[in-house]
């Protein structure tokens, strides 16, 4: 399957890898950024050296109308999206439970469930039989750290992955009788600049497979996903974890 792709956090990491990788297997690609427009341009170039179409649109995905306007500037600037992949996240801050504020913990609650499920909506809306749509596919990054728990420092985080999880198999309960897959992808550690300073160097070693991995690997499942190869793949939450 190929059509036109939204990616949240398409800017950078493995929402950026998603990008090339998609343009490779025939997608154009809709990039979305928070706050580096040079960045989001970058992966716009990138792709469109592929020989596809692409474009990048500035939203911050915890405020709804941004959401909106994000899909109808897809819709009329390259089209209706066939494809989502919520990308966007954020890990921080890193602390525990007891000593993170309010305003800090809604904030990354908005951004990494509630912006996931108000970007899930605008593509059923478009994607879903129900509404007249022709189907599509909905990829979600989880974590491993929603199985792990993350104590000392992310358990909030895990918790927001956690709930992407139960998310992600409800959804695909609610919409696979409109010809919409809704499945996630759930990486271990991986060096990307989510990550803080000297942990990917810290962590490495002590893996199973005693290195971290790269944004790439964790692409190349997101793409595998939304092929036709995965047609029958949908509720499921594949862990690219080296075994962790």
């Amino acid at each position: 399957m190929s059509g036109i792709l939204m990616i949240t956090g398409g800017g950078r990491g493995i929402g950026a890898e998603t990008a090339l990788k998609a343009a490779d297997a025939g997608w154009d690609v809709c990039v979305n950024y928070q706050g580096n427009a040079g960045r989001a341009e970058e992966v716009v170039s990138d792709v469109m050296a592929r020989g596809q179409r692409a474009i990048a649109v500035q939203a911050d995905i915890s405020v709804e109308a941004d959401v909106i306007r994000l899909f109808e500037t897809c819709d009329a600037k390259l089209g209706v999206p066939t494809g989502l992949v919520n990308s966007a996240g954020i890990l921080g801050p890193l602390t525990r439970i007891d000593e993170i504020g309010g305003d800090d913990l809604t904030r990354h609650m908005m951004i990494n469930v509630v912006g996931s499920m108000l970007c899930a909506r605008e593509a059923v809306l478009r994607m879903s039989t129900r509404h007249g749509g022709d189907g599509g596919v909905i990829v979600n990054l989880s974590s491993r750290t929603s199985d792990l728990g993350g104590a000392g420092a992310s358990v909030h985080y895990g918790a927001s992955k956690g709930a992407i999880n139960s998310f992600t198999f409800g959804l695909a309960q609610e919409v696979a009788a409109e010809g919409v897959r809704v499945c996630a992808v759930s990486p271990g550690v991986i060096d990307t600049e989510i990550q803080p300073q000297g942990r990917v160097d810290a962590v490495g070693p002590t893996l199973p497979m005693q290195r971290v991995g790269k944004p790439g690997e964790v692409a190349n499942a997101v793409v595998w996903l939304l092929s036709e190869e995965a047609s029958y793949v949908s509720g499921s939450v594949l862990n690219v974890s080296g075994a962790r």
